[in-house]
């Protein structure tokens, strides 16, 4: 399985997420047909991604040259068993509900060619049980892609209890392909990394606006002025090694995480030490925080440059 030699693909969805992701198919050079029972959203998701390449090429990111061959790429169809026709790939990206999804899986096995992985964006159900009507479970795998697809980098792939390995590595060597960053999880965990996260967030965040302790506008103010210059530089988990893994089990206290409470009894306290959870390569604290500082204050200037700390 190479996911170099991979020509044809299928989308199946063509609203919010469907659409983007076969644009970025087509800007890899894929044909992709792009699947929905509603003429109205394929209508629509021409004009998206349209307008997606343009905002692209005004940005380098695209060749404005190139933008008739990319939407020539995408043939949007109503007749998803002729849209399965020699595919080597095919993701859907319908609506989050259980019969939805596994009507959908049954009739792509049913219309695509037997050696066709068989992909799901979603992160948020887990689809690997509602494969009632697919024999071929070994094709089975997940792609989560973020919204806008065509612009935000990452993808979490994640294998079912009977994914094929060498079906885990096609698909992520298919989205490294499409220039994308890909994270492979371990098994199927409700929601994966990021929704996860974004998850234990939210609940924090509607605390505090309906217990009337801040208000939306502050609240977004407050992660943009701190959390948003340092999150692209140091994530959620390389951020602790800054803190000190020492003082979070001050804080923490008995209710610090194993992986802390073993780093700080080998004396592994962070940046300070060199090493933490991150092994910094024996260089000193000074080396260290000066070149994570020059990356937050490039951050900070474009968000500044960008008017960035206020609502869009």
């Amino acid at each position: 399985m190479d996911p170099h030699a991979v020509k044809k693909a299928v989308v199946v969805g063509a609203g919010v997420m469907g659409h983007s992701i076969a644009q970025v198919f087509a800007q890899t050079g894929i044909e992709v047909n792009l699947v929905d029972l509603n003429q109205d959203l394929l209508d629509r998701a021409e004009h998206l991604v349209r307008n997606n390449l343009e905002t692209l090429a005004e940005f380098g990111r695209v060749a404005s040259e190139d933008i008739p061959a990319i939407t020539a790429r995408v043939h949007p169809t109503t007749d998803l068993g002729a849209a399965c026709q020699g595919v080597d790939f095919a993701i859907e990206a319908v609506a989050e509900l259980d019969d939805v999804k596994r009507r959908v899986f049954g009739q792509l096995e049913a219309a695509c060619p037997q050696g066709t992985v068989l992909a799901s964006n979603t992160s948020s159900l887990e689809v690997f049980n509602l494969l009632s009507e697919v024999k071929r479970r070994d094709r089975v795998v997940v792609a989560h892609w973020f919204a806008p697809p065509h612009i935000v980098p990452l993808v979490e792939v994640c294998p079912g209890p009977e994914t094929d390995p060498a079906v885990v590595e096609f698909t992520a060597g298919l989205m490294t392909r499409a220039g994308k960053k890909v994270v492979v999880m371990r098994q199927f965990v409700q929601s994966f990394i990021v929704n996860r996260i974004q998850g234990l967030i939210a609940m924090g965040v509607w605390e505090m606006i309906d217990n009337g302790w801040a208000t939306a506008e502050e609240i977004d103010l407050a992660v943009k002025s701190s959390l948003g210059i340092r999150l692209p530089i140091v994530g959620v988990v390389q951020t602790m090694d800054f803190t000190g893994l020492d003082l979070i089990k001050d804080i923490r206290g008995d209710e610090s995480p194993p992986t802390i409470l073993d780093l700080v009894a080998k004396g592994h306290l962070g940046a300070k030490t060199s090493k933490g959870i991150y092994d910094y390569g024996g260089r000193t604290e000074t080396e260290i925080l000066k070149k994570r500082d020059r990356r937050y204050l490039k951050v900070l200037e474009l968000l500044e440059a960008i008017d960035a700390f206020e609502p869009i």
